[in-house]
């Protein structure tokens, strides 16, 4: 009888190159746990160490990302064991805006491109110096509109600078932000802002979607009149602009229930030169983002400013490889957690390239196009985007001058095997792709890419640096076996709960009740031999 032996293992991919490797973040990081900690000089037991010495592996991403806070924490982590109930860097003081206006350069901080009239694309760029004098601006006025610590401030509006100044000038105060876009539509807006009961609306007039023009004015009006807490409406006139309109006359063209609220985002002038930024304990309320609402309304789930600032620097800094030279696009809309996600990216003083628009107009390549003319090096889009330019038969790395292109990023879904063959066949052979996932539930990633590591057909790089993630089978842990994605550990952008839940029922409900002290994410997944 013949003896069975195991089909051929798959080659991989894409590899890192030597060079590559010693010249990434990850592998410089790497390098310092083996001078201070002693672990062993490989990529396994670096996340080894990472999960079963949580106190000091976050520490180092502390002091290694350049977090900026004005005292330092009591301890580090307090409840270890506990979810929920762990608790982190107690005692230290922050502010998220702050952390992301740590540059004040001349160096791009954004550029903003959307669809114009006939397809062509308006242009603005703002630096670092520009974004702090922008912030510093929006500060003063909410602080002159009494918005205090703790407050939200809300936007309903599409993927700009504006909205992204309106965040940090929030948050500089202590303000909590929250956010969706237009294709929301009225109903799904006041589903949201209605539980959280916001004091100041950031909004747009309009946006353009695949050519055409949507007043959103209307739709404005109606949230503002069924949401009483609302205060003060500041709009940005992106379709019209106001700087040759007076201001007697813009507010005529309003609707009346929104005129008497309502003042355009350029109308204030004074600024202070510096930003008084509000210093903020570790957990201090920074988002809340949104459930899908499939069954019953969304729920308002609350993330801290000192969580999201570490994971997202950690993500950004050594699985994504970000540095001050790239451009980093990703294609979303601040309705989605990945728009929070891209906005951090500021912390690590790359250039963020935002786009509003249809990512398909005016030609099935233009975000291909985009990347292109702005030498794109991070590049982030969902697995349906992909799957649909293979469809099309866009071969974008022929068409077009990807040179610059080292980092491909694909989540909002499981990216098909089939999809890293296109990636590598018709965008470009030599770079990452990073099928991430994670999701609104943490605003960060569970598993995503390594700089270090091997690509494989159809499977993601591997765990975060600091997540405990296992695949359980009927409570236990599995391997090479599908099974449901779990998390052993607690870690930082852990929500703080629900909005206005004191008992924590729901969010117990949620994530915790199936396993005891485990997080389950309620996606599937396996942990293969690689």
């Amino acid at each position: 009888m013949r003896k069975q032996t195991s089909p051929p293992a798959e080659p991989a991919l894409w590899r890192p190159s030597a060079e590559a490797i010693a010249n990434s973040n990850m592998f410089r990081f790497m390098q310092q746990a083996v001078a201070q900690h002693g672990i062993d000089a490989n990529y396994d037991a670096l996340y080894q160490w990472s999960i079963t010495q949580r106190e000091a592996f976050w520490v180092a991403v502390w002091e290694f990302t350049g977090v900026q806070a004005s005292r330092r924490w009591n301890t580090i982590l307090e409840n270890g064991d506990a979810m929920p109930g762990a608790r982190w860097f107690g005692g230290s003081r922050l502010n998220f805006a702050e952390n992301l206006l740590r540059y004040r350069d001349d160096h791009p901080a954004i550029i903003f491109c959307r669809e114009g009239e006939q397809g062509n694309q308006t242009r603005r760029q703002l630096t670092y110096r520009q974004l702090y004098a922008e912030v510093a601006r929006i500060s003063e006025l909410l602080k002159s509109l009494g918005v205090q610590c703790g407050d939200r401030v809300v936007g309903y509006m599409s993927n700009s600078p504006e909205v992204i100044i309106a965040m940090l000038a929030s948050v500089s105060l202590g303000a909590i932000w929250s956010s969706c876009s237009p294709d929301f539509g009225v109903k799904g807006v006041l589903e949201r802002f209605r539980q959280i009961k916001p004091k100041v609306l950031f909004a747009i007039d309009g946006y353009t979607y695949n050519g055409k023009q949507f007043d959103t004015l209307d739709a404005v009006a109606t949230v503002v009149k069924d949401l009483p807490t609302v205060a003060h409406v500041i709009v940005t006139p992106l379709l019209n602009s106001a700087s040759a309109v007076s201001k007697r006359a813009w507010l005529a063209t309003l609707p009346s229930a929104l005129a008497r609220k309502a003042m355009r985002f350029d109308d204030f002038i004074a600024a202070a030169a510096e930003i008084k930024f509000a210093q903020l304990p570790f957990s201090h309320p920074l988002y809340i983002v949104y459930s899908s609402g499939t069954t019953g309304a969304p729920k308002c789930i609350v993330h801290s400013a000192g969580g999201a600032l570490l994971q997202h620097l950690k993500e950004h800094q050594l699985h994504v490889d970000i540095r001050r030279a790239d451009q980093f696009f990703y294609f979303t809309t601040c309705g989605w957690m990945m728009w929070n996600w891209l906005v951090s990216g500021l912390a690590s003083g790359c250039t963020l390239i935002l786009y509003d628009g249809s990512p398909f107009f005016p030609q099935r390549q233009s975000l291909w196009q985009l990347a292109a003319e702005f030498g794109v090096s991070v590049f982030g889009v969902s697995a349906r985007y992909i799957a649909a330019q293979e469809k099309s038969g866009i071969r974008p790395g022929e068409a077009t001058d990807l040179s610059a292109l080292r980092v491909l990023l694909s989540t909002g879904s499981p990216l098909a095997p089939q999809s890293f063959d296109y990636v590598y066949r018709h965008v470009k052979t030599d770079l990452m792709l990073a099928s991430i996932s994670g999701g609104t539930d943490i605003v960060s990633c569970f598993v995503l890419g390594n700089p270090m590591r091997a690509v494989y057909r159809g499977e993601i790089q591997g765990p975060g640096l600091g997540m405990a993630v296992a695949v359980y089978e009927d409570g236990k842990p599995v391997h090479e076996r599908r099974g449901e994605l779990v998390c052993t550990k607690p870690f930082p952008s852990m929500p703080l709960g629900f909005w206005d839940e004191p008992d924590s029922s729901r969010y117990h409900a949620a994530y915790f009740a199936r396993f005891k002290n485990v997080w389950a994410q309620g996606d599937y997944a396996e942990i293969t031999a690689r």
